[in-house]
């Protein structure tokens, strides 16, 4: 691709993002993120606002001391104050850009400046050609560009080029714009003003109503060839075009937008991480770099995943630095998924009748929990192969517990033992011995109970419980687990799953014995 299809990449994460509220960065912070952003491959790293604070010109000025690809850049107002501030945090580095701006839209003019139109050009003539001596990088801007007059416009940025800027950037200061009329707007340019082939033009979009990103590709579709731009799409307000959207919508749809940029896109993600550990996070569903950018719960989008990726992918996840695609097992998740889970999870072997009785316990779970865990999968496939060469002797039916202060712990319980159906009430020290007292009521039985062991399979107060438990009989142990979101029905399930391997055991090693127990209803 020849030079004027290369977009250039004006990352202002450090200046316009770190104005939105709670977004403010330590220098430490800064530092690192300007690392990872040279790295990056990012062409002008607006660094900071120098004159605002002590703390902006001093991240200025180490962050132009420690860039090596970078161009470093620092924002003024259209006064020798401010621009000076900026040459001076600025000069150590070998290369940079001083970033002028003024208002010019009669809103702003007004109400903002109080100053006149020819005032304003003035101060544009002015303050360009004073920073223009300072440095050969001028970057300016007409402040709410997009509620400018377009006259007025073709104008100043004519005046601001013969003054020695070589970057004209047009903000979309409010959000305001839709693309066909920011598309007007630099075509306008293009062809009104004569100077107009000695500067770069830049296209800088606010996102107040969601088309920061469509404006920003409209922009350079219409011929311009800078999109100034944050990570995460941080900034004020509703924040700023997206990085990380801008630079991936260009290598995605490369046959409608046929440019190229300088970025890795390998390090997006990580870049992503950086900023959001320094600012805010990131929500689930942003694009590119969003939790659930790569994350397929569907049960349909997950079956075409298996058998293509690019059914409902457009890009690769590794393209920006994530590891791999993420099927998240959910309510909506499908046994084509589940299966693909378990051989994931080293469960390759096991039978297809495992798999259907694991599956139904793991839709019942998906009900109960937003987030199924891997660790959860496993707990049900395990609990599956504990029952799955026995028919139990002894199923739970229903359950309830009362529990709390001032009352006796009580449990109701039905279980089937032996096909017949038994009901009782039992009180105990606690719901668990209460539970463990019904078993015994129902089914009579003398065992010593050796481990009552629970754990959280995963985080949260609606995480899977895994109960063990422990019984010896006569120098037999059996040990029997379950899972569950309720505690108490997992401790109930353990302990019948234990009972049920116990009467196996009898069997083996004395069925008459069995046969009779069971004609008694023992």
């Amino acid at each position: 691709m020849s030079d004027k299809d290369k977009i250039f990449i004006f990352d202002t994460t450090m200046r316009d993002g770190e104005q939105s509220p709670g977004a403010s960065m330590s220098l430490e912070e800064k530092i690192q993120i300007a690392r990872i952003f040279d790295e990056l491959g990012i062409d002008i790293i607006e660094a900071g606002f120098p004159i605002a604070s002590p703390g902006d010109f001093e991240a200025v000025t180490a962050i132009s001391k420690i860039l090596k690809n970078s161009i470093p850049c620092g924002l003024s107002r259209a006064s020798k104050k401010d621009i000076d501030a900026c040459h001076e945090a600025l000069k150590a580095a070998p290369r940079f850009r001083i970033h002028t701006f003024i208002s010019t839209s009669p809103l702003h003019m007004k109400h903002k400046l109080n100053k006149s139109p020819e005032q304003v050009l003035d101060a544009i003539k002015e303050s360009v050609t004073y920073a223009r001596n300072l440095t050969d990088d001028v970057e300016w801007s007409p402040e709410d560009g997009t509620r400018t007059d377009m006259d007025y416009m073709c104008k100043s940025v004519e005046l601001a080029i013969s003054c020695g800027a070589t970057t004209i950037n047009i903000p979309d200061t409010v959000g305001y714009t839709i693309p066909s009329e920011y598309t007007k707007i630099i075509t306008t340019l293009k062809n009104k003003v004569p100077n107009i082939d000695k500067a770069i033009l830049s296209v800088h979009c606010h996102n107040d109503l969601g088309l920061a990103v469509a404006n920003s590709l409209a922009g350079v579709q219409a011929g311009a060839r800078q999109v100034e731009c944050t990570i995460n799409g941080i900034g004020e307000r509703a924040g700023n075009a997206a990085l990380e959207e801008i630079v991936m919508a260009i290598r995605t749809r490369n046959d409608l937008m046929p440019y190229t940029t300088g970025i890795k896109t390998e390090l997006l993600s990580k870049a992503s991480k950086v900023v959001s550990n320094a600012t805010f996070p990131v929500q689930f569903n942003k694009a590119i770099v969003g939790k659930n950018a790569f994350a397929h719960e569907a049960g349909i989008h997950q079956d075409g995943m298996l058998k293509n990726r690019e059914t409902y992918e457009i890009m690769t996840p590794e393209s920006v630095g994530v590891k791999k695609t993420s099927l998240v097992m959910g309510k909506h998740s499908g046994r084509h998924a589940f299966k693909e889970k378990l051989n994931d999870l080293g469960y390759a072997d096991v039978t297809d009748d495992i798999i259907q009785t694991a599956f139904g316990k793991f839709k019942i779970l998906a009900d109960k929990k937003k987030h199924v865990y891997d660790d959860d999968i496993m707990a049900l496939v395990d609990d599956s192969l504990i029952t799955d060469n026995q028919v139990n002797a002894i199923n739970l039916k229903s359950l309830k517990v009362f529990a709390g202060t001032g009352e006796p712990q009580k449990a109701e319980m039905t279980l089937d033992v032996y096909g017949e159906v038994k009901s009782t009430s039992e009180t105990g020290d606690g719901p668990v011995d209460a539970i463990f007292k019904c078993i015994k009521v129902l089914y009579p039985h003398d065992v010593k109970l050796l481990l009552y062991q629970v754990h959280a399979v995963t985080e949260g107060t609606d995480a899977q419980a895994t109960v063990s438990v422990r019984i010896e009989e006569k120098g037999k142990t059996t040990v029997g687990q379950a899972a569950d979101t309720d505690t108490l029905v997992a401790s109930a399930n353990a302990y019948l799953s234990a009972l049920n391997k116990m009467i196996i055991k009898r069997k083996k090693t004395a069925p008459m014995e069995h046969e009779t127990q069971k004609v008694k209803g023992i």
